[in-house]
């Protein structure tokens, strides 16, 4: 699970944290959160990079190799998406091939949809598959109570039907990289 919102007072953790409560109640997802707050990735993309560059890499680079799906919890910034989520998107290319990618956004009226819609193209162009469900949060703040708690069942009903098809996408493109790696 990438997090991928870094501002200050963000709400993506509350949003992680509810999706990490549900995938925990499943015995087919095993969740590494990769928070963008965390970790201080290089803005500037360069051929070499620098040791605190290469540094910050190594702690995630790995990670994202592991996965075999991810879920990119998002908002939306100006109708898009946030430029730290863009910055490790940006810096990894064989990580994301034949990987299903699922999105969980949030935001206002729009609930982030527009992030999602501008996240399709560019991990197609990752050779990543973007799964059909989204979960979108419009006014996600008000789908919570004061202690993170989601009240909005029908999200947890589309969370769940993510899961669903990441696993199903997961297991499929895992059993097809091993059986014949990508790009052979």
């Amino acid at each position: 699970m990438i997090v991928g919102s870094t501002r200050e007072g963000r709400f993506g953790g509350t949003v992680a944290s509810w999706l990490v409560g549900l995938a925990e109640e499943r015995d087919d997802l095993s969740v590494d959160v990769i928070d963008l707050a965390d970790h201080d990735l290089p803005s500037r993309l360069t051929a070499t990079p620098s040791q605190d560059a290469l540094k910050a890499l190594s702690e995630v680079t790995p990670r994202l190799d592991e996965a075999d799906a991810f879920v990119v919890v998002t908002p939306e910034y100006n109708h898009s998406y946030p430029a730290s989520l863009k910055t490790l998107i940006d810096w990894h290319y064989t990580q994301w091939q034949a990987k299903p990618v699922g999105f969980v956004s949030y935001g206002g009226m729009a609930g982030g949809s527009r992030a999602v819609e501008h996240l399709r193209p560019v991990f197609a162009e990752l050779h990543a598959v973007t799964v059909r469900d989204v979960v979108g949060l419009n006014m996600a703040w008000e789908q919570f109570d004061e202690d993170g708690q989601m009240t909005n069942e029908g999200a947890s009903v589309a969370a769940k039907a993510l899961f669903n098809q990441l696993v199903w996408w997961g297991n499929a493109l895992r059993d097809a990289r091993e059986k014949t790696p990508y790009g052979s």
